[in-house]
Protein backbone atom coordinates (compact mmCIF):
# COMPACT_ATOMS: atom_id res chain seq x y z
CA UNK A 1 0.00 0.00 0.00
CA UNK A 2 3.34 2.43 0.58
CA UNK A 3 6.46 3.84 -1.21
CA UNK A 4 9.76 3.00 0.74
CA UNK A 5 12.80 4.67 0.78
CA UNK A 6 14.62 4.69 -2.69
CA UNK A 7 17.55 2.45 -0.45
CA UNK A 8 14.91 -0.03 -0.31
CA UNK A 9 12.08 0.46 -2.79
CA UNK A 10 13.23 -2.60 -5.29
CA UNK A 11 12.82 -4.85 -2.30
CA UNK A 12 9.69 -3.63 -0.87
CA UNK A 13 8.08 -3.27 -4.18
CA UNK A 14 6.18 -7.17 -3.49
CA UNK A 15 5.42 -6.48 0.07
CA UNK A 16 3.84 -3.35 -0.78
CA UNK A 17 1.97 -4.78 -3.45
CA UNK A 18 1.22 -7.79 -1.47
CA UNK A 19 0.22 -5.81 1.39
CA UNK A 20 -2.43 -4.09 -0.53
CA UNK A 21 -5.25 -5.98 0.54
CA UNK A 22 -4.20 -5.87 4.29
CA UNK A 23 -4.87 -2.08 4.46
CA UNK A 24 -7.37 0.45 5.64
CA UNK A 25 -10.73 0.25 7.40
CA UNK A 26 -13.40 3.14 6.41
CA UNK A 27 -16.98 4.87 6.66
CA UNK A 28 -19.33 7.41 4.06
CA UNK A 29 -21.80 8.93 6.76
CA UNK A 30 -24.82 11.09 4.63
CA UNK A 31 -25.22 14.52 5.99
CA UNK A 32 -28.87 13.27 7.07
CA UNK A 33 -27.47 10.47 9.05
CA UNK A 34 -24.88 12.52 10.95
CA UNK A 35 -26.09 14.77 13.97
CA UNK A 36 -25.06 17.65 12.98
CA UNK A 37 -26.29 17.57 9.46
CA UNK A 38 -22.45 17.36 8.15
CA UNK A 39 -21.01 14.69 5.87
CA UNK A 40 -17.95 12.77 6.98
CA UNK A 41 -16.11 10.44 4.84
CA UNK A 42 -13.11 8.88 7.41
CA UNK A 43 -10.33 5.83 7.73
CA UNK A 44 -7.63 4.02 9.04
CA UNK A 45 -4.44 4.46 7.60
CA UNK A 46 -3.16 0.86 8.10
CA UNK A 47 -0.06 -0.46 6.90
CA UNK A 48 1.85 -3.59 6.84
CA UNK A 49 4.56 -2.15 9.95
CA UNK A 50 4.82 0.31 12.50
CA UNK A 51 7.33 2.62 12.09
CA UNK A 52 6.47 4.64 9.14
CA UNK A 53 5.89 8.66 9.83
CA UNK A 54 3.48 10.96 8.15
CA UNK A 55 3.61 14.40 7.61
CA UNK A 56 0.85 17.33 7.90
CA UNK A 57 1.35 19.78 4.55
CA UNK A 58 -0.28 22.52 3.04
CA UNK A 59 -0.54 22.66 -1.19
CA UNK A 60 -0.61 26.49 -1.98
CA UNK A 61 -2.43 27.72 -5.18
CA UNK A 62 -0.08 27.96 -7.92
CA UNK A 63 -0.34 28.94 -12.03
CA UNK A 64 0.72 26.07 -13.98
CA UNK A 65 2.46 26.25 -17.71
CA UNK A 66 1.19 24.16 -20.54
CA UNK A 67 2.96 20.71 -20.96
CA UNK A 68 3.12 17.43 -18.82
CA UNK A 69 2.12 16.56 -15.31
CA UNK A 70 4.79 13.57 -14.39
CA UNK A 71 2.68 11.55 -11.24
CA UNK A 72 5.03 10.20 -8.42
CA UNK A 73 4.51 6.84 -9.97
CA UNK A 74 5.58 7.59 -13.45
CA UNK A 75 1.87 8.59 -14.74
CA UNK A 76 1.97 11.27 -17.40
CA UNK A 77 -0.95 13.46 -17.64
CA UNK A 78 -1.54 16.95 -19.24
CA UNK A 79 -0.80 19.76 -16.97
CA UNK A 80 -3.59 21.28 -15.94
CA UNK A 81 -3.70 25.48 -15.80
CA UNK A 82 -4.34 26.35 -12.36
CA UNK A 83 -4.12 24.13 -9.05
CA UNK A 84 -6.22 24.67 -6.55
CA UNK A 85 -4.83 24.43 -2.84
CA UNK A 86 -5.44 21.77 -0.44
CA UNK A 87 -4.27 19.84 2.76
CA UNK A 88 -3.03 16.58 2.98
CA UNK A 89 -0.81 14.21 4.71
CA UNK A 90 2.20 12.34 3.27
CA UNK A 91 5.28 9.84 3.83
CA UNK A 92 7.76 10.90 5.55
CA UNK A 93 9.96 9.83 2.51
CA UNK A 94 7.79 11.18 -0.47
CA UNK A 95 10.94 13.48 -1.57
CA UNK A 96 12.83 10.40 -2.30
CA UNK A 97 9.51 9.43 -4.94
CA UNK A 98 8.94 12.46 -6.04
CA UNK A 99 10.48 15.81 -6.10
CA UNK A 100 7.86 17.56 -4.53
CA UNK A 101 6.54 15.11 -1.70
CA UNK A 102 3.26 14.40 -3.54
CA UNK A 103 3.17 10.56 -2.90
CA UNK A 104 0.79 8.75 -0.83
CA UNK A 105 -1.15 12.11 -0.02
CA UNK A 106 -3.48 9.70 1.14
CA UNK A 107 -5.85 12.42 2.06
CA UNK A 108 -7.17 16.41 2.44
CA UNK A 109 -9.77 19.00 1.77
CA UNK A 110 -8.94 21.78 -0.84
CA UNK A 111 -10.22 25.35 -1.40
CA UNK A 112 -13.50 24.62 -2.83
CA UNK A 113 -14.62 22.13 -0.10
CA UNK A 114 -14.04 19.13 -1.70
CA UNK A 115 -12.67 15.63 0.21
CA UNK A 116 -11.10 12.82 -0.58
CA UNK A 117 -9.96 9.57 1.45
CA UNK A 118 -7.95 7.88 -0.96
CA UNK A 119 -7.76 4.10 -0.02
CA UNK A 120 -9.06 1.01 0.87
CA UNK A 121 -7.12 -1.43 -1.29
CA UNK A 122 -9.01 -3.80 -2.57
CA UNK A 123 -8.60 -7.25 -4.48
CA UNK A 124 -9.35 -8.24 -7.76
CA UNK A 125 -10.33 -11.56 -9.32
CA UNK A 126 -8.48 -13.25 -11.90
CA UNK A 127 -11.24 -13.16 -14.18
CA UNK A 128 -11.45 -9.84 -14.71
CA UNK A 129 -7.75 -9.78 -14.35
CA UNK A 130 -6.84 -11.72 -17.23
CA UNK A 131 -9.43 -9.42 -19.75
CA UNK A 132 -8.43 -6.41 -18.44
CA UNK A 133 -5.45 -6.36 -16.25
CA UNK A 134 -4.05 -3.65 -14.45
CA UNK A 135 -1.62 -1.04 -15.88
CA UNK A 136 1.95 -0.44 -15.00
CA UNK A 137 2.31 3.36 -14.40
CA UNK A 138 -1.37 3.87 -14.20
CA UNK A 139 -3.51 4.88 -11.59
CA UNK A 140 -2.97 4.22 -8.26
CA UNK A 141 -3.85 5.34 -4.34
CA UNK A 142 -0.37 7.27 -3.81
CA UNK A 143 -1.56 9.70 -6.60
CA UNK A 144 -5.16 9.83 -6.65
CA UNK A 145 -5.23 12.84 -4.04
CA UNK A 146 -2.77 14.37 -5.63
CA UNK A 147 -4.54 14.53 -9.24
CA UNK A 148 -7.97 15.34 -7.67
CA UNK A 149 -7.74 17.56 -5.07
CA UNK A 150 -5.81 20.43 -7.24
CA UNK A 151 -8.50 20.51 -10.06
CA UNK A 152 -12.18 19.42 -8.77
CA UNK A 153 -14.69 22.09 -7.58
CA UNK A 154 -17.39 19.29 -6.47
CA UNK A 155 -17.31 15.95 -5.68
CA UNK A 156 -19.08 14.92 -8.82
CA UNK A 157 -16.45 16.63 -10.74
CA UNK A 158 -14.28 14.55 -9.05
CA UNK A 159 -15.84 11.48 -9.26
CA UNK A 160 -16.10 12.13 -13.08
CA UNK A 161 -12.12 13.08 -13.31
CA UNK A 162 -10.99 10.31 -11.92
CA UNK A 163 -13.05 7.87 -13.84
CA UNK A 164 -11.94 9.62 -17.09
CA UNK A 165 -8.01 9.24 -15.92
CA UNK A 166 -8.74 5.51 -15.60
CA UNK A 167 -10.35 4.98 -19.16
CA UNK A 168 -7.73 6.80 -20.28
CA UNK A 169 -4.64 5.66 -18.64
CA UNK A 170 -5.36 2.56 -16.86
CA UNK A 171 -5.62 1.78 -13.40
CA UNK A 172 -2.87 0.43 -11.41
CA UNK A 173 -4.72 -1.08 -8.25
CA UNK A 174 -8.15 -1.84 -7.58
CA UNK A 175 -9.65 0.74 -4.88
CA UNK A 176 -12.57 2.24 -2.53
CA UNK A 177 -12.27 5.56 -2.15
CA UNK A 178 -14.42 7.91 -0.58
CA UNK A 179 -15.20 11.90 -2.31
CA UNK A 180 -17.16 14.58 -0.72
CA UNK A 181 -17.82 18.15 -0.67
CA UNK A 182 -20.97 20.06 1.66
CA UNK A 183 -23.96 18.46 -0.55
CA UNK A 184 -22.96 14.61 -1.22
CA UNK A 185 -20.69 12.10 -1.06
CA UNK A 186 -19.76 9.29 -3.21
CA UNK A 187 -17.99 5.63 -3.21
CA UNK A 188 -15.81 4.96 -5.75
CA UNK A 189 -14.36 1.58 -6.86
CA UNK A 190 -11.96 0.60 -9.24
CA UNK A 191 -12.73 -2.82 -10.64
CA UNK A 192 -10.14 -3.75 -13.14
CA UNK A 193 -7.54 -1.54 -15.43
CA UNK A 194 -10.40 0.55 -17.18
CA UNK A 195 -13.75 -0.04 -14.93
CA UNK A 196 -14.76 2.00 -12.23
CA UNK A 197 -18.58 2.40 -10.62
CA UNK A 198 -19.06 5.18 -8.35
CA UNK A 199 -22.07 5.27 -6.18
CA UNK A 200 -24.07 8.50 -4.38
CA UNK A 201 -24.54 7.75 -0.43
CA UNK A 202 -28.18 8.37 0.60
CA UNK A 203 -28.15 11.24 2.39
CA UNK A 204 -29.87 9.06 5.36
CA UNK A 205 -26.78 6.27 5.41
CA UNK A 206 -23.68 5.36 5.92
CA UNK A 207 -21.69 3.27 3.75
CA UNK A 208 -19.49 0.77 5.74
CA UNK A 209 -16.02 -0.23 3.72
CA UNK A 210 -13.12 -2.95 4.40
CA UNK A 211 -10.89 -4.41 1.55
CA UNK A 212 -13.48 -5.89 -0.75
CA UNK A 213 -14.83 -4.12 -3.04
CA UNK A 214 -18.79 -2.95 -1.92
CA UNK A 215 -20.75 -1.90 -5.16
CA UNK A 216 -23.98 -4.19 -5.40
CA UNK A 217 -27.71 -4.06 -6.29
CA UNK A 218 -27.42 -0.81 -7.59
CA UNK A 219 -29.58 0.89 -10.83
CA UNK A 220 -26.88 1.53 -13.45
CA UNK A 221 -29.09 4.04 -14.80
CA UNK A 222 -29.95 5.79 -11.69
CA UNK A 223 -28.48 9.56 -11.59
CA UNK A 224 -26.80 8.68 -8.60
CA UNK A 225 -25.08 5.99 -10.49
CA UNK A 226 -21.99 7.16 -12.68
CA UNK A 227 -19.43 4.17 -14.38
CA UNK A 228 -16.85 3.51 -16.74
CA UNK A 229 -18.05 3.62 -20.44
CA UNK A 230 -19.58 0.08 -22.10
CA UNK A 231 -18.90 -1.90 -18.24
CA UNK A 232 -22.36 -3.73 -18.54
CA UNK A 233 -21.21 -4.89 -22.02
CA UNK A 234 -17.85 -5.68 -20.65
CA UNK A 235 -19.11 -8.09 -17.71
CA UNK A 236 -21.73 -9.97 -20.27
CA UNK A 237 -19.42 -10.23 -22.96
CA UNK A 238 -16.88 -11.72 -20.59
CA UNK A 239 -19.59 -13.91 -18.65
CA UNK A 240 -18.10 -12.11 -15.51
CA UNK A 241 -21.69 -12.73 -13.77
CA UNK A 242 -23.79 -15.39 -14.24
CA UNK A 243 -26.69 -13.01 -14.80
CA UNK A 244 -26.23 -9.63 -15.14
CA UNK A 245 -28.68 -7.11 -14.24
CA UNK A 246 -28.69 -3.77 -14.69
CA UNK A 247 -31.20 -2.75 -12.06
CA UNK A 248 -30.02 -4.69 -9.51
CA UNK A 249 -25.81 -4.60 -10.58
CA UNK A 250 -22.98 -6.36 -8.72
CA UNK A 251 -20.25 -4.43 -9.50
CA UNK A 252 -18.56 -6.25 -6.64
CA UNK A 253 -19.10 -10.02 -7.80
CA UNK A 254 -18.15 -9.28 -11.15
CA UNK A 255 -14.38 -7.44 -10.63
CA UNK A 256 -13.62 -8.11 -6.69
CA UNK A 257 -13.75 -11.42 -4.63
CA UNK A 258 -16.91 -11.76 -2.03
CA UNK A 259 -17.20 -13.09 0.52
CA UNK A 260 -13.58 -13.20 2.45
CA UNK A 261 -14.08 -13.27 6.14
CA UNK A 262 -10.81 -10.12 6.26
CA UNK A 263 -13.01 -7.82 5.00
CA UNK A 264 -16.52 -9.46 5.40
CA UNK A 265 -16.14 -9.30 9.43
CA UNK A 266 -15.38 -5.75 9.72
CA UNK A 267 -18.52 -4.64 7.38
CA UNK A 268 -20.28 -6.46 9.76
CA UNK A 269 -19.07 -5.17 12.88
CA UNK A 270 -19.61 -1.64 11.68
CA UNK A 271 -22.99 -2.03 10.78
CA UNK A 272 -24.15 -4.14 14.02
CA UNK A 273 -21.82 -1.21 16.01
CA UNK A 274 -24.48 1.61 14.05
CA UNK A 275 -27.50 -0.53 13.62
CA UNK A 276 -27.72 -2.65 16.42
CA UNK A 277 -31.85 -3.17 15.75
CA UNK A 278 -30.72 -5.23 12.16
CA UNK A 279 -30.01 -8.32 13.20
CA UNK A 280 -27.60 -10.16 10.41
CA UNK A 281 -25.92 -13.52 10.66
CA UNK A 282 -22.08 -13.23 10.46
CA UNK A 283 -20.16 -13.86 7.23
CA UNK A 284 -22.71 -13.54 4.86
CA UNK A 285 -21.15 -13.40 1.48
CA UNK A 286 -22.41 -9.82 1.38
CA UNK A 287 -23.54 -7.30 3.44
CA UNK A 288 -26.10 -4.26 2.48
CA UNK A 289 -24.17 -1.31 0.76
CA UNK A 290 -25.84 1.28 2.61
CA UNK A 291 -27.50 1.17 6.22
CA UNK A 292 -29.65 3.60 8.00
CA UNK A 293 -28.92 4.13 11.40
CA UNK A 294 -30.64 3.54 14.46
CA UNK A 295 -29.59 6.60 15.90
CA UNK A 296 -27.31 9.79 14.26
CA UNK A 297 -23.99 9.61 13.84
CA UNK A 298 -21.57 11.84 15.57
CA UNK A 299 -18.11 12.24 15.07
CA UNK A 300 -17.55 10.14 18.42
CA UNK A 301 -19.41 7.44 17.39
CA UNK A 302 -17.26 7.12 13.90
CA UNK A 303 -14.08 6.91 16.29
CA UNK A 304 -15.26 3.99 18.36
CA UNK A 305 -15.81 2.47 15.35
CA UNK A 306 -12.30 2.54 13.79
CA UNK A 307 -11.51 1.50 17.32
CA UNK A 308 -13.67 -1.51 17.62
CA UNK A 309 -12.48 -5.10 18.44
CA UNK A 310 -14.88 -8.04 18.03
CA UNK A 311 -14.91 -8.08 21.84
CA UNK A 312 -18.23 -9.39 23.41
CA UNK A 313 -19.75 -10.28 19.60
CA UNK A 314 -20.21 -13.27 18.08
CA UNK A 315 -16.85 -13.03 16.28
CA UNK A 316 -14.46 -12.46 19.37
CA UNK A 317 -11.83 -15.42 19.45
CA UNK A 318 -12.32 -16.44 15.62
CA UNK A 319 -11.99 -13.31 13.42
CA UNK A 320 -8.00 -12.02 12.53
CA UNK A 321 -8.88 -9.28 11.42
CA UNK A 322 -10.36 -6.50 13.27
CA UNK A 323 -10.57 -2.78 12.88
CA UNK A 324 -8.15 -1.36 15.44
CA UNK A 325 -4.72 -2.55 14.48
CA UNK A 326 -1.17 -2.03 15.63
CA UNK A 327 -0.01 -1.14 12.35
CA UNK A 328 -1.97 2.11 12.13
CA UNK A 329 -0.03 4.94 10.78
CA UNK A 330 -3.16 7.67 11.20
CA UNK A 331 -6.91 8.02 11.47
CA UNK A 332 -8.78 11.48 10.26
CA UNK A 333 -12.55 12.13 10.05
CA UNK A 334 -13.37 14.52 7.50
CA UNK A 335 -16.73 16.36 8.42
CA UNK A 336 -18.19 18.92 5.78
CA UNK A 337 -20.91 20.94 7.17
CA UNK A 338 -22.90 23.22 5.23
CA UNK A 339 -24.12 25.33 7.91
CA UNK A 340 -20.83 27.15 8.23
CA UNK A 341 -19.16 30.00 6.06
CA UNK A 342 -17.12 28.78 2.97
CA UNK A 343 -13.64 28.70 4.58
CA UNK A 344 -14.80 26.91 7.84
CA UNK A 345 -17.20 23.79 5.72
CA UNK A 346 -14.15 21.86 6.35
CA UNK A 347 -12.91 20.26 9.34
CA UNK A 348 -10.18 16.95 9.36
CA UNK A 349 -9.95 15.31 12.80
CA UNK A 350 -6.91 13.77 12.64
CA UNK A 351 -4.54 11.29 14.78
CA UNK A 352 -1.11 9.64 14.78
CA UNK A 353 -0.50 6.30 15.58
CA UNK A 354 -3.15 3.75 16.83
CA UNK A 355 -6.61 5.48 17.29
CA UNK A 356 -7.58 4.27 20.17
CA UNK A 357 -4.50 5.09 21.81
CA UNK A 358 -3.82 8.50 20.48
CA UNK A 359 -6.80 11.68 19.88
CA UNK A 360 -8.27 13.01 16.80
CA UNK A 361 -7.35 17.02 16.64
CA UNK A 362 -9.62 18.94 15.12
CA UNK A 363 -7.69 20.93 11.48
CA UNK A 364 -9.69 23.42 10.25
CA UNK A 365 -9.01 24.01 6.53
CA UNK A 366 -7.70 27.66 7.30
CA UNK A 367 -4.83 26.14 8.65
CA UNK A 368 -1.51 26.28 6.26
CA UNK A 369 1.18 25.51 8.63
CA UNK A 370 1.68 22.76 11.40
CA UNK A 371 4.39 22.65 14.10
CA UNK A 372 8.17 21.65 13.18
CA UNK A 373 6.93 18.15 14.96
CA UNK A 374 4.36 17.27 12.15
CA UNK A 375 6.36 17.56 9.72
CA UNK A 376 10.14 15.76 10.44
CA UNK A 377 10.97 12.46 11.14
CA UNK A 378 11.43 8.92 9.33
CA UNK A 379 11.31 5.77 10.04
CA UNK A 380 13.50 5.38 13.08
CA UNK A 381 12.54 6.70 16.55
CA UNK A 382 13.14 10.05 17.51
CA UNK A 383 12.07 12.45 20.17
CA UNK A 384 10.87 15.20 17.92
CA UNK A 385 8.81 13.75 15.65
CA UNK A 386 5.01 14.05 16.68
CA UNK A 387 4.27 10.37 14.81
CA UNK A 388 6.50 8.92 17.28
CA UNK A 389 5.71 10.42 20.45
CA UNK A 390 2.04 9.21 20.05
CA UNK A 391 3.11 5.64 18.19
CA UNK A 392 5.48 5.19 20.82
CA UNK A 393 2.27 5.11 23.50
CA UNK A 394 1.26 2.10 22.24
CA UNK A 395 4.41 0.17 21.84
CA UNK A 396 5.01 0.89 25.62
CA UNK A 397 1.81 0.57 26.53
CA UNK A 398 2.03 -3.14 25.18
CA UNK A 399 4.67 -3.82 27.81
CA UNK A 400 1.37 -4.32 30.40
CA UNK A 401 -1.78 -3.68 28.48
CA UNK A 402 -3.85 -4.53 31.67
CA UNK A 403 -2.24 -1.23 33.20
CA UNK A 404 -1.16 1.36 30.59
CA UNK A 405 -4.12 0.72 28.19
CA UNK A 406 -6.94 2.18 30.79
CA UNK A 407 -4.55 4.94 31.44
CA UNK A 408 -4.18 5.87 28.01
CA UNK A 409 -7.91 5.54 27.37
CA UNK A 410 -9.00 7.73 30.21
CA UNK A 411 -6.74 10.34 29.37
CA UNK A 412 -7.73 10.42 25.28
CA UNK A 413 -11.26 10.12 25.91
CA UNK A 414 -10.73 13.01 28.08
CA UNK A 415 -9.09 15.16 26.02
CA UNK A 416 -11.41 14.20 22.82
CA UNK A 417 -14.89 15.22 24.88
CA UNK A 418 -12.83 18.56 25.55
CA UNK A 419 -12.09 18.70 22.09
CA UNK A 420 -15.65 18.06 20.76
CA UNK A 421 -17.49 20.43 23.23
CA UNK A 422 -15.03 23.12 22.66
CA UNK A 423 -15.56 22.41 18.51
CA UNK A 424 -19.24 23.17 19.07
CA UNK A 425 -18.73 26.61 20.82
CA UNK A 426 -16.27 27.52 18.62
CA UNK A 427 -17.94 27.49 15.39
CA UNK A 428 -20.94 29.73 16.89
CA UNK A 429 -18.24 32.21 17.61
CA UNK A 430 -16.49 31.84 14.29
CA UNK A 431 -19.93 32.12 12.37
CA UNK A 432 -21.03 35.62 14.36
CA UNK A 433 -17.58 36.66 13.99
CA UNK A 434 -17.46 35.96 10.34
CA UNK A 435 -20.04 38.62 9.79
CA UNK A 436 -18.01 40.85 11.76
CA UNK A 437 -14.78 40.32 10.75
CA UNK A 438 -14.29 37.31 8.35
CA UNK A 439 -10.01 37.54 8.62
CA UNK A 440 -10.42 37.41 12.04
CA UNK A 441 -12.83 34.34 12.00
CA UNK A 442 -10.55 32.40 9.70
CA UNK A 443 -7.41 33.37 12.01
CA UNK A 444 -8.66 31.85 14.76
CA UNK A 445 -10.07 28.66 13.50
CA UNK A 446 -5.97 28.45 12.25
CA UNK A 447 -4.30 29.32 15.30
CA UNK A 448 -7.14 27.30 17.61
CA UNK A 449 -5.86 23.97 15.57
CA UNK A 450 -2.59 24.93 15.32
CA UNK A 451 -2.44 25.15 19.13
CA UNK A 452 -4.23 21.88 19.84
CA UNK A 453 -1.63 19.90 17.81
CA UNK A 454 0.93 21.18 20.02
CA UNK A 455 -1.36 20.86 23.10
CA UNK A 456 -2.36 17.10 22.43
CA UNK A 457 1.57 16.49 21.29
CA UNK A 458 2.77 17.89 24.78
CA UNK A 459 0.44 15.47 26.64
CA UNK A 460 1.70 12.61 24.59
CA UNK A 461 4.94 13.23 25.33
CA UNK A 462 4.07 13.94 29.17
CA UNK A 463 2.68 10.44 29.03
CA UNK A 464 5.42 8.84 27.22
CA UNK A 465 8.06 10.47 30.11
CA UNK A 466 5.79 8.82 33.11
CA UNK A 467 5.28 5.49 31.32
CA UNK A 468 9.15 5.42 30.74
CA UNK A 469 9.70 6.41 34.78
CA UNK A 470 6.85 3.87 35.51
CA UNK A 471 8.08 1.25 33.26
CA UNK A 472 12.08 1.43 34.68
CA UNK A 473 10.72 1.31 38.51
CA UNK A 474 9.25 -1.86 37.82
CA UNK A 475 12.71 -3.50 36.88
CA UNK A 476 13.80 -2.42 40.43
CA UNK A 477 14.72 -5.28 42.64
CA UNK A 478 13.06 -6.04 45.21
CA UNK A 479 14.92 -5.19 48.32
CA UNK A 480 14.27 -5.75 52.06
CA UNK A 481 14.26 -2.80 54.42
CA UNK A 482 17.70 -3.23 56.01
CA UNK A 483 19.16 -4.10 52.35
CA UNK A 484 17.75 -1.11 51.18
CA UNK A 485 19.08 1.30 54.24
CA UNK A 486 22.55 0.06 53.61
CA UNK A 487 22.24 0.23 49.48
CA UNK A 488 21.20 4.20 50.00
CA UNK A 489 24.21 4.43 52.76
CA UNK A 490 27.31 3.63 50.73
Amino acid sequence: MKTWSVTFLASAVAVALSGNALACTGIIVGKGASTDGSIMIARNEDFGINNWNKYLEYRSAQDNEEGEWKLGNGLVVPMPKHFFAYSAIPDWDAKTVDSDGKFYEERGINEHNVAISATTSAEINEKVAKVDPLVENGVIEAIIPTLLLPQATSAKQAVELLGNYIETYGAGEGNSLYIADINEAWLFEIGSGHHWIAVKVPDDSYAMIANGLRVHGVDLSSKDVLHSKGMFEFVTDNKLLDKADNKSFNFAKAFGVIGDEYNIDREWLGQKMLTPSKHQQSRMAQYPLFMKPDEKISVEDVAELLSATYEGTALEGKSKRPIRVERQLESHIIQLREQMPKELQGVIWQSFGVLPESVLVPLYSTLTDYPKAYQIGDDTYSDDSAYWQFRSLTALAASNPDKYLPLLKETWDKEETRLYKQVANLDKTLATMYNEDKQAALDMAADYSYGQLKRTLNIATDIRYKMMTDLTKSTEKKYSAEEFKKIMSL
